[in-house]
């Protein structure tokens, strides 16, 4: 599972020929979350609320990226990093 992103302790991956909808895997301190690119909502587990803010501003602005690493995922592609939140 390629980490494609990691900021303020908040870690970001994708796993290779995932199943949809779109979506991208957190983890920050012992918490998971999968958050669905399009909707930029969570759809399973959860994250302390300021870290969630982070994640779902970070998905917004990158959304167009993640769709990219996402297509790539689906051909087992290598997966691009892309810029933490600063």
């Amino acid at each position: 599972m390629p980490e494609i992103s990691l900021f303020y302790g908040i870690r970001v991956t994708m796993y290779y020929d995932d199943h949809n909808p779109p979506h991208f895997h957190v983890q920050y301190a012992g918490y998971k979350a999968v958050v669905d690119i399009q909707k930029a909502a969570v759809i399973i587990g959860s994250l302390p609320n300021k870290q969630l803010k982070l994640v779902l501003a970070w998905c917004v602005i990158h959304q167009d990226e993640l769709m990219q690493n996402w297509e790539l995922s689906k051909d087992n592609q290598p997966l691009n990093r892309i810029n933490p939140l600063i």
